[in-house]
C-alpha cells in the first residue's frame, strides 16, 4: 500500500493560523497542489478533510481522474480558538508570550481556546486506522489535509516525541510519501519521502 500525504496549498489571506476557518486556496496553491499530485504514482482514490482548502482540490482532481473520493472531518486542521486567522507577526505583537511557550511546547501549551493536541492526535489516528483498515494492501491513495495533521502522523509513525511536532518541516503543497507493508496482519510504515517545499 502507498499512502501520499499531501497538504493543501498556499491560501487567499497569506499565512495565518487558519485552523478550522475554511478560506479558500490561491490560484498558485492550487497550481502547486496538481503538481504534487500528478508526480506521485497514479492514485485508487482520494480522501480528503471536508475544508475547501482541501476539499476544493480533492473534489477536482478526483474527477478529472475518475476516482472514488471520501471526506473525512478527523482530517481537519487543529481548532486555534482565540488565534484563529490571525498571523504569527499579529500574536508577536499582543501575546507574545504564549506564542512562544505554544512553539516550544505546544504539546501542553495550546492556543487559548484552541483544540488540545491530545484531542487532535486521538481524532488523526482514528482516521489513520480506518484507512488502513478500508483499503486493499496494494491500494494507492491520496490523502489530502493540513499541516498539524500531517505532523501528527509522521511523529506517531516515526515514533517522536510529541514536543518535536513543530520540528517537521510540512510545506505548502508538499508531499509525503507513505510504504505501509503487512507483517502477520501488523503494518509496517517506511517514509520514502519528504518533499518539503
Amino acid at each position: 500500500m502507498l499512502i501520499g500525504l499531501l497538504r493543501h496549498g498556499e491560501v487567499e489571506g497569506g499565512s495565518r493560523f487558519w485552523g478550522r476557518s475554511d478560506v479558500p486556496l490561491s490560484l498558485s496553491g492550487l497550481v502547486r497542489m496538481q503538481a504534487a499530485a500528478d508526480a506521485g504514482p497514479p492514485w485508487d482514490r482520494v480522501i480528503s478533510s471536508p475544508l475547501s482548502r482541501c476539499a476544493e482540490f480533492a473534489h477536482a482532481y478526483a474527477r478529472r481522474h475518475c476516482l472514488p473520493l471520501s471526506l473525512d472531518p478527523r482530517l481537519q486542521e487543529m481548532g486555534f480558538g482565540a488565534w484563529e486567522g490571525r498571523s504569527a507577526e499579529e500574536l508577536m505583537a499582543t501575546t507574545p508570550d504564549a506564542l512562544r511557550r505554544f512553539w516550544a511546547d505546544p504539546w501542553t501549551r495550546p492556543p487559548p481556546g484552541g483544540e488540545p493536541l491530545d484531542r487532535l492526535q486521538e481524532r488523526v489516528l482514528q482516521a489513520w486506522e480506518a484507512i488502513l483498515i478500508g483499503s486493499a494492501h496494494d491500494d494507492h491513495i491520496l490523502v489530502v489535509t493540513h499541516g498539524g495533521v500531517i505532523r501528527i502522523l509522521l511523529c506517531h509513525l516515526l515514533h517522536l516525541p510529541p514536543a518535536r511536532l513543530l520540528e517537521l518541516e510540512v510545506g505548502h503543497a508538499s508531499l509525503q510519501r507513505l510504504r505501509v507493508g503487512w507483517t502477520g496482519g501488523c503494518p509496517e510504515v517506511r517514509l520514502l519521502d519528504a518533499d518539503a517545499r
